[in-house]
């Protein structure tokens, strides 16, 4: 197993596993906002069509997200962390021979099994890197790599589409994964080590605590609802900014949203470690809340500016907390296990929420769903305070 040869945080390891996770979202969130506009324009598919390929991405991903951490045990993390980052890599370059629409849809299945793998296996390698004592705040700043990415994206995607075609434009974004590879390649991560029980475990049939790691389902639970609500700004922000005549500010939202968390990081992670995940989610559900509540009330691009920073202050601080909680809640060996039951229920989370909020969209308008989600955000607060609150180990 790696351990953390150093008190630093920021050691030359978890630099490199900032840039591989930094380069490889990039590269996710840039596909995600520019693949239905190649379907529909050069492919000569609908909007349901270019719905269908951005959700089998999600689909197989959620489907192999349960056994990822089984797959990650029993490869190893060196094998299953660059493995799937090639086998990654390898895909992204397909997109360039995608000549129709059932080839990509394809390979846009094919391509969510890995993305499975290698965002399961990336926690655990990086988490092996942060000091014990300042968990809060390193993993932080790895889940800020991925947030940051939800802005840069976007951005290289549609900067360059202006100046190339779809060809150039999927060449240039697999060499942006190919960056990534690099790095992953860099990471100095050790075999794992086989223990008795993995010996005692050949030839036992496949249980229920091999795909689920049990101890995690609780903040899972409460990662699941938090992403349902978020899901809201994720998959409807930039519609309703269209409603509101505001769609020329919205590229500007998620770079507040992204100013405004990384300005907390420092203090939030800082806090974490010293006075524990409370101290930091309750007061992060808030900030969360009232941007919900503030989006619902829009009308000019102030307006949807001020609900940035809440939401970047309060979801941006709440996600890396919960994964967080959920690493500390079992023994290094049950990692991979955990992060996989994590992101299986944040992942269902954020699907569900796609789905079930544009349904109230569709009957309630934008206005009451934001409204809702609000509260669900303040339920979700109590739902933490009885379900995993009471059961964390306070900082020493």
């Amino acid at each position: 197993m790696i351990t953390t040869a150093t008190a630093r945080l920021w050691n030359r390891s978890f630099i490199l596993c900032l840039f591989n996770n930094l380069f490889l979202f990039t590269y996710y969130y840039a596909l995600l906002t520019i693949l239905p506009i190649y379907i529909i324009k050069n492919l000569g598919g609908t909007v349901k069509e270019a719905g269908l390929a951005l959700t089998l991405f999600l689909v197989s991903s959620i489907a192999v997200r349960p056994f990822s951490g089984l797959i990650v045990e029993k490869l190893g993390k060196k094998i299953a962390f660059r493995g799937s980052a090639f086998l990654f890599v390898l895909f992204a370059f397909s997109y360039l021979f995608a000549d129709s629409l059932w080839a990509l849809l394809v390979i846009r299945f094919i391509h969510g099994i890995w993305f499975s793998v290698l965002t399961t296996v990336t926690v655990p390698i990086a988490n092996d890197f942060i000091p014990d004592h300042r968990k809060g705040e390193g993993m932080g700043y790895f889940v800020m790599s991925t947030n940051l990415a939800v802005v840069f994206g976007p951005l290289l995607a549609l900067t360059v589409i202006q100046f190339t075609d779809f060809k150039n434009l999927f060449l240039i974004l697999a060499s942006v994964v190919c960056l990534g590879f690099m790095f992953c390649l860099m990471v100095p991560v050790a075999k794992n080590q086989m223990d008795s029980s993995d010996d005692q475990g050949v030839g036992k049939r496949l249980g229920v605590h091999d795909i689920i790691e049990i101890r995690v389902v609780p903040i899972g639970f409460v990662a699941l609802l938090t992403a349902f609500a978020y899901a809201s700004i994720m998959s409807f922000i930039t519609a309703y900014s269209e409603t509101q005549q505001l769609l020329a500010y919205t590229s500007l939202f998620f770079i507040v949203f992204a100013l405004s968390m990384i300005i907390v990081r420092p203090w939030v992670g800082k806090i974490y470690d010293r006075e524990g995940a409370s101290a930091v989610i309750y007061p992060s559900f808030i900030f969360f809340a009232i941007g919900l509540v503030i989006v619902s009330f829009i009308s000019n691009q102030w307006m949807l500016w001020l609900s940035a920073i809440f939401i970047g202050i309060g979801y941006g601080s709440l996600f890396p907390c919960f994964q967080t909680v959920a690493i500390q809640s079992v023994p290094k060996q049950r990692m991979g296990h955990a992060i996989s039951t994590f992101f299986t229920l944040f992942d269902l989370g954020m699907a569900m929420g796609s789905v079930v909020l544009g349904l109230i969209i569709a009957y309630y308008g934008y206005q009451m769903t934001y409204l809702c989600c609000a509260v669900i955000t303040v339920a979700t607060l109590f739902v933490y305070k009885y379900t995993v609150s009471a059961t964390l180990k306070q900082p020493k």
